[in-house]
């Protein structure tokens, strides 16, 4: 399968993506903050995957970042570390998360 029809699928069936490495401190940081959140979300480790370079070219083209962790939430790109750390801060994260159905909604 061709690497952007490849990522689309991946990212339109999974209510949480974040496309990886596994040496990335930026990654392992979006994925303990996931973790920490109690969170689902599906990982894509591309220096690990036959055609991870072919995928993240693929997602540069797609969303405009070339750069990992490359976050979508509920099948929208969300970016990266910073951005997903910052929706955290602001106390957004969680009820994103709610709505894709990645982890129990909040008590009202």
């Amino acid at each position: 399968m061709a690497a952007l029809p490849k990522a689309k699928e991946i990212v339109s069936t999974n209510p949480v993506v974040v496309y990886s490495k596994t040496y990335c401190p930026f990654c392992v940081d979006v994925k303990q903050l996931l973790t920490n959140l109690g969170a689902t979300y599906k990982v894509i480790e591309l220096d690990t995957e036959s055609d991870g370079s072919a995928i993240q070219s693929a997602l540069a083209e797609w969303t405009g970042q070339r750069t990992v962790p490359n976050v979508f939430i509920g099948g929208k790109h969300i970016g990266g570390c910073d951005s997903t750390t910052a929706l955290h801060n602001e106390g957004k994260l969680v009820s994103l998360l709610a709505e894709a159905g990645a982890v129990a909604k909040p008590a009202a």
